[in-house]
């Protein structure tokens, strides 16, 4: 039984986040063939801005979809439909920060990520909407992170499809047809979370949902709590525009624009990497909650299991595939055919995706120990792993070997953090144990 809503609930949130990757790798495809090395430059430069977008709304989702279920699961309706009014208050307050950050603070932000030059206003036009159409991508964020634990994850996986798939047509017509440029693929990225939620919304107009909107007080407290909560999935998110920026400072030094363009193509290839583990570990969240609500921690400790499992299943299928079809993938990316990015980008890629081997053991770890509320272990993995341990292994590293350091941080930064993620995992189930006793 236990098997069995593991395998439906994760197997359709790997599908769905697979699909919801797509809306930044049909960008970086389309651009890269339409504005060759300098646009894939400016598109890496900018992304960034999405990450951070997208952390948000993952980090309040997450928060308030834990608080969600263990409601429901110990039977409190009330509560849930407050739970799930001050999540989505909370993503909006949020969205409207970003829309006047992409009114007012686009060509600055983008100077301040490393644009210059006539890649300054083509990176200012795709930062620009993805503030603006924030809200979209952070209400999206909550509609899936609710219907999903609401008992309806193949709908869920089917918006994200659904909207994936909008991203890549719009993203076809707006580049080539029309010749918007970035301006049409930031477009084209904005307008899919709206066609996601219009899918989700039969789930609320088929009166299966166990969520509605409903009066409350306190939001900003509760909304402080929904953000300790999922701050491990702000991390793990936005800190893959933190270290964007700061490998493309890095990389300029070293290669020029032709390092940023290469490992732009490293970085959007590994996005999809990134998203298996985020549904994986997504997919597992709502049981492990459920449970924990219950009290029942043989049952959260097996589906910790069964996860960790998967996950180094993926990491080394991850691995296999990155090996095995190196120059395909990168030619993908590479519509000019240009040889210097061709080559660093092979090497890079063999390199960087050796820690995906331990990067699913620290994602899912971490979402782990948010879903049973122990929010500070999380928090931890979550930096070591997207911030402090990569960055100091990016400046190290690339000081003592160059672009192959540069390559080599994310594996170290993973192999270091697997070691945290074991010791706070021992102590986890010590405190369980004692409980049980």
């Amino acid at each position: 039984m236990l098997g069995k809503q593991y395998l439906k609930y994760v197997s359709s949130n790997i599908l769905g986040m697979m699909g919801l990757s797509f809306y930044i790798l049909a960008d970086t495809y389309f651009v890269a063939a339409r504005l060759g090395a300098d646009g894939l430059a400016a598109l890496n430069i900018a992304i960034p801005g999405y990450s951070l977008v997208n952390a948000t709304g993952l980090m309040v989702a997450m928060g308030g979809a834990v608080r969600y279920t263990i409601a429901q699961s110990q039977g409190q309706k009330k509560q849930a439909h407050e739970i799930f009014t001050k999540t989505m208050l909370t993503g909006w307050f949020f969205s409207a920060i970003y829309l006047l950050m992409g009114i007012f603070l686009a060509t600055p932000l983008a100077a301040l990520l490393g644009a210059e030059g006539h890649i300054l206003p083509m990176t200012a036009d795709y930062l620009r909407m993805m503030l603006l159409f924030g809200v979209f991508f952070i209400s999206n964020d909550m509609m899936l992170a609710f219907v999903r634990n609401d008992g309806a994850p193949r709908l869920a996986m089917i918006g994200m499809i659904c909207g994936s798939l909008t991203n890549v047509v719009l993203d076809y017509v707006f580049i080539f047809p029309l010749d918007m440029g970035l301006f049409g693929a930031a477009l084209a990225t904005g307008f899919s979370p709206a066609v996601s939620m219009c899918v989700m919304s039969l789930h609320v107009w088929r009166k299966k949902n166990g969520f509605a909107f409903c009066r409350v007080k306190g939001v900003a407290k509760s909304g402080l709590l929904f953000c300790k909560l999922g701050i491990s999935a702000f991390v793990n998110e936005f800190a893959t525009g933190v270290v964007l920026t700061v490998f493309n400072l890095l990389i300029l030094c070293i290669s020029g624009n032709t390092g940023v363009a290469a490992y732009g193509v490293i970085a959007n290839i590994a996005l999809v990497g990134t998203a298996v583990y985020t549904g994986l570990s997504q997919g597992t969240q709502p049981l492990v909650s459920q449970y924990y609500g219950k009290r029942d921690h043989h049952s959260t400790r097996k589906l910790y299991g069964f996860a960790i499992s998967t996950a180094l299943l993926l990491g080394a299928v991850m691995i296999g595939i990155a090996w095995g079809f190196t120059e395909p993938l990168v030619s993908v990316f590479n519509g000019e055919g240009n040889e210097a990015l061709q080559t660093m980008a092979e090497e890079g890629l063999r390199l960087y995706f050796i820690g995906f081997l331990f990067a699913g053991i620290n994602i899912v770890s971490a979402v782990y120990l948010g879903a049973v509320e122990q929010a500070m272990p999380s928090f931890f993995i979550a930096m070591s792993r997207g911030v402090a341990a990569i960055l100091f292994f990016a400046f190290l590293l690339s000081a003592l070997f160059g672009m192959l350091g540069i390559w080599l941080a994310f594996p170290a930064a993973e192999g270091a953090t697997c070691l945290l993620t074991a010791v706070f995992m021992w102590r986890s189930r010590k405190v369980k144990t004692k409980e049980a006793v």
